[in-house]
């Protein structure tokens, strides 16, 4: 019931971080089309890298939590781009967006990972896993300041729409994971 709750906790928390601070707003250089277009982008990247994982891994409980570590890396490598182009171009870094996802990222962690160690994957196996999260991530915040230094107009809207639809797909696709952690 724990982890249920801080799955849902998590799920609650990303949701706010969509709404706020990933949707392009009309200040955005981006019709209301465009910031569709890239939702569905978002999706469609998460919705085919999850199949892709379902189809290889498969598993009733491995293939659900790794479906969230495909989540994970479709929604960090933009969002991590975005803190790059920021401190690239002296733009603030909200501190609820910070937290929100900070807040989110840890619980949104334990349900994959009990539904792992459930499936018989190791403590090391499960660490290095979301050790790749963390290095990919931080990878991509390098390429968002070298992309925003080195070009011009770079400025993460596109990347944010992204971030959103892969968060949003995610979220649709497991949150019965997380009421059955409930029960």
């Amino acid at each position: 019931k724990v982890l249920g709750w801080l799955g849902g906790f998590g799920a609650g928390a990303l949701l706010v971080a969509i709404m706020t601070d990933l949707v392009p707003t009309e200040e955005a250089t981006m019709s209301l089309t465009e910031v569709g277009l890239w939702l569905l982008v978002g999706c469609a990247i998460f919705i085919l890298a999850n199949r892709y994982v379902q189809n290889k891994f498969g598993g009733e409980n491995s293939g659900n939590a790794l479906g969230i570590f495909v989540g994970a890396i479709v929604d960090g490598v933009p969002e991590s781009l975005i803190f790059g182009i920021q401190i690239a171009t002296g733009v603030t870094i909200s501190t609820q967006f910070l937290f929100a996802i900070w807040i989110s990222n840890i619980p949104q962690s334990f349900v994959p990972s009990a539904d792992l160690a459930q499936a018989g994957w190791s403590k090391g196996k499960m660490a290095m896993m979301w050790g790749a999260v963390v290095v990919v991530c931080g990878l991509a915040a390098g390429l968002g300041w070298f992309l925003a230094t080195y070009l011009s107009g770079v400025n993460g809207a596109r990347m944010a729409g992204i971030a959103a639809g892969g968060l949003l797909a995610m979220l649709t696709n497991h949150v019965g994971g997380f009421s059955n952690a409930c029960a």
